[in-house]
């Protein structure tokens, strides 16, 4: 079921970042944001890559990826949110309904 999940939500943030590719600069490289309130190891970061190789991209050859770990701790799911976004990464990527709720807040508002 987390393979299905995974692969989902990868397909769902490769559509995202095909349908920005017209408007991107020739050579840009995807970066992508992934965000969990857990440690490291513990939400299929594998199979995460896994699922980019399957459809051509390899981290740090083609894509970035921005790892952060919260390590259980809820303030810093916030902080790291906030980074991701400073850091102006194409997309979020979260590990569970807690990171969602993290980034939501931490989205751009537009007038």
């Amino acid at each position: 079921m987390k393979r299905k999940i995974t692969v989902f939500t990868l397909c769902a943030m490769l559509f995202v970042l095909c349908g920005s590719v017209g408007a991107q600069q020739a050579g840009k490289i995807p970066r992508v944001g992934y965000l969990s309130a857990s440690s490291p190891g513990e939400n299929n970061e594998e199979a995460f890559r896994e699922g980019l190789r399957e459809l051509g991209y390899v981290e740090g050859k083609n894509i970035v990826i921005e790892w952060r770990f919260a390590q259980g701790k809820p303030d810093q799911v916030q902080r790291n949110a906030a980074e991701l976004v400073r850091l102006k990464v194409d997309v979020i990527i979260t590990g569970g309904a807690a990171d969602t709720r993290a980034a939501k807040k931490q989205r751009p508002r537009f007038p």
